[in-house]
């Protein structure tokens, strides 16, 4: 079975695997196999008190509201910290912070059927940095200076936990994941390395159900989805605000 991929260009977690993965260019729709499945599982439940190399990671301990404002409209989401603690906690964590604030949609695939709207990428904040590039970008922590990637995280139909670093197939996981790619999913977009997904997303436009238990769903578009049916490649995010459940974010 081949699986389809968002191919996000973002370089690799140094913690993964030597070889780098930077998939194909992020504006088109190609179809790739995986090569490797990167690093292990974590040491424990995030969250625990361990050596979990996911402890430090912000988590979404229950859910958000997130508005996001594009060509003048907006795009209500509800972020599912309850299924996907790690992935939304991320995502609220850089909303919080204002990284997607002036970022572009550097993908847009509506051709031959409609797929998916990605942006997020910290480097198109600048208008002048090369198009081509684009979709290569990962959020830099400040502090530390290096990349931050979250771990792929999705929780199996009828389990307690989560599914961490594997895609479900490559875990001998035969449940369908509990979120999943339906229309106005938001998603993490990632390389071939399961642990590269750092700061882009993406919304799907139809039921996509290929990339179920492939790629990591962690919220819905709950108002606005007319508003995504009309973005354009080079449209840009003009703000994204938590309007709710930012008390349920945990640094």
């Amino acid at each position: 079975m081949v699986l389809v991929f968002l191919l996000v260009a973002c370089s690799a977690p140094s913690n993964s695997s030597g070889t780098s993965d930077t998939g194909a260019s992020p504006t088109s729709s190609s179809v790739s196999s995986p090569s490797q499945e990167g690093s292990s599982e974590p040491d424990s439940v995030p969250g625990s008190e361990s050596t979990s190399p996911f402890a430090q990671l912000p988590q979404l301990q229950g859910n958000a509201t997130v508005v996001l404002k594009v060509n003048g409209k907006t795009i209500t989401l509800a972020i599912d910290g309850n299924n996907a603690p790690i992935t939304a906690g991320n995502f609220i964590d850089l909303v919080d912070k204002e990284v997607y604030n002036g970022t572009a949609f550097h993908r847009v695939v509506r051709s031959p059927s409609p797929f998916v709207v990605q942006g997020g990428d910290p480097q198109s904040k600048d208008p002048n940095f090369p198009v081509q590039r684009l979709g290569t970008g990962s959020y830099i922590d400040p502090e530390t200076k290096e990349p931050r990637y979250v771990p792929l995280e999705i929780l199996p139909e009828g389990a307690e936990q989560a599914t961490y670093s594997k895609t479900l197939q490559s875990a001998g996981v035969n449940q369908l994941p509990k979120l999943k790619h339906t229309k106005g999913a938001v998603a993490m977009a990632r390389s071939q390395l399961p642990d590269s997904a750092s700061a882009q997303f993406y919304f799907t436009l139809e039921n996509i159900d290929f990339l179920d238990g492939n790629y990591a769903v962690f919220g819905y578009v709950t108002e606005g989805m007319d508003v995504v049916d009309q973005i354009q490649q080079g449209d840009r995010i003009e703000s994204a605000k938590v309007t709710a459940g930012i008390e349920n974010l945990k640094r």
